[in-house]
């Protein structure tokens, strides 16, 4: 099963394309502070302005680069069933441990539509599948009734609940069973979620403070809630912080100011306000994060 902290990982640019190096080092940092796995090319990564060979090739990257140590959930997800196909497939074929799939965004598909949307692609492929239910960007939100019987196909493994409802795991593990991996996408509520029977995060603020999470994530796993809970209070600013403006361009200033990649973000995303640029240094300042 996934678990822990699991980082949404940025793609970092540099002169228009990506930067591979700082990629790669970035999986080799998480990996040196504790990590417990890989999502390349998730909303995070940009996966929207990225093309299809430079999709392909960043989930390369990150199968290299963590050679294994952890598992790589690669991002395959799409509004089109056949494209997601393919991306998969892709997935499957390089070496990744599992596909993240988004809900599809702006069709607006109905519960049974979104049965047979995941369904076609469990099917298509034996790579493990997470399915990634965030309302917020695709506006369409998966039912626990309509997860619950995507869960009974066998390659259907979990979930990355990013609906802010803090209810949602309890309601989840009652239709999915408790082999259901439920991960939270909402940093501010990683530790609640993980009281409601919650597995670990896929997280943005992993980025940023990869030792931080892991611990509070492995605090949580031994039984040291007080512990736990002085991480994740420590960590809230940048919670806050990181979504003060569309992700993940609030993420990549952090790491910039850290000396880990460049801030650049793809248009329509664009660089940082000063007055956001200051909430993120300060959160940084708070959370005792440095360069």
């Amino acid at each position: 099963m996934f678990r822990g902290s699991i980082v949404a990982l940025i793609t970092p640019f540099r002169n228009g394309g990506v930067d591979e190096r700082a990629f790669q080092d970035l999986v080799a940092w998480h990996l040196d502070e504790g990590t417990d796995g890989f999502v390349p090319v998730g909303t995070t990564g940009e996966s929207p302005t990225l093309s299809h060979a430079e999709h392909e090739r960043v989930i390369e990257l990150c199968i290299e680069a963590a050679g294994g140590r952890r598992p790589v959930i690669a991002g395959t997800g799409s509004n089109a069933t056949e494209e997601a196909i393919s991306l998969t497939r892709h997935a499957e074929r390089v070496g990744a441990d599992a596909a993240l799939v988004v809900t599809p965004y702006y069709n607006k598909p109905t519960q049974e539509g979104l049965y047979h949307h995941f369904a076609a692609i469990a099917e298509a492929v034996d790579l493990p599948v997470l399915i990634y239910n965030i309302p917020g960007r695709s506006v369409v939100d998966m039912t626990p009734e309509t997860m619950g019987r995507l869960a009974k196909l066998p390659n259907i493994v979990g979930v990355k609940d990013s609906t802010g409802d803090i209810v949602r795991p309890l309601l989840t593990a009652e239709a999915c069973g408790g082999d259901f991996a439920l991960l939270t996408g909402e940093d501010a509520n990683a530790l609640a979620f993980l009281a409601h029977g919650g597995h670990g995060a896929i997280s943005v603020t992993a980025n940023v403070a990869p030792g931080p999470c892991a611990r509070m994530h492995a605090a949580w796993r031994a039984g040291r809630a007080d512990e736990a809970l002085a991480l994740h209070r420590r960590l809230m600013p940048l919670h806050k912080a990181l979504f003060a403006e569309t992700n993940p361009a609030p993420a990549k200033y952090a790491l910039m100011r850290l000396g880990r990649c460049d801030e650049a973000v793809r248009l329509p995303l664009v660089a940082l306000s000063d007055r956001t640029r200051s909430l993120v240094d300060e959160a940084l300042e708070a959370a005792g994060i440095h360069g």
